[in-house]
């Protein structure tokens, strides 16, 4: 499981360096290879180890193709690009996705559990703003859930 919050350079090259302790975890799985996904509801890149977006890519494919939200986020997912992580740690973001996670010059990483998230610090600390009202209602749904 990934956990935690690092803050890494973006190199001219736009390759960003893993965590050490998520770079661990994803070897665990045997394989160097992640998948860089656009997250479609936040500014953010989704970083899943290649085994991991397998078995998420097996979900997506049991479910109807005669549904178009179905379909729509199928598109969604044509967006991801597999990448190999270089012998020194490093990740070559695309340009194409560090312009949509508004990445420049460093890139955030948080851990989610089965995946990474990659943003830019000032989207991440605004995607966490919440006044009291959102506050509450955040309490009341993870109560709902049974957290």
């Amino acid at each position: 499981m990934f956990r935690g919050q690092f803050l890494h350079s973006i190199d001219a090259k736009g390759r960003v360096s893993l965590p050490a302790r998520f770079r661990d975890q994803i070897a665990a799985d045997g394989d160097q290879r992640v998948v860089l996904w656009p997250s479609p509801f936040d500014p953010c890149l989704r970083v899943y180890p290649l085994a991991a977006w397998e078995r998420f890519e097996v979900r997506i494919a049991g479910l109807s193709s005669m549904d178009p939200k179905v379909m729509k986020f199928r598109r969604l997912l044509s967006g991801s690009v597999d990448c190999e992580i270089d012998r020194v740690g490093r990740v070559l973001v695309p340009e194409s996705l560090r312009e949509k996670a508004l990445l420049e010059k460093e890139a955030f990483c948080v851990g989610m559990g089965e995946f990474v998230e990659l943003w830019s610090k000032p989207a991440f600390d605004h995607a966490l703003e919440m006044n009291a009202e959102e506050s509450n209602e955040l309490r009341v749904a993870m109560e709902q859930l049974g957290l």
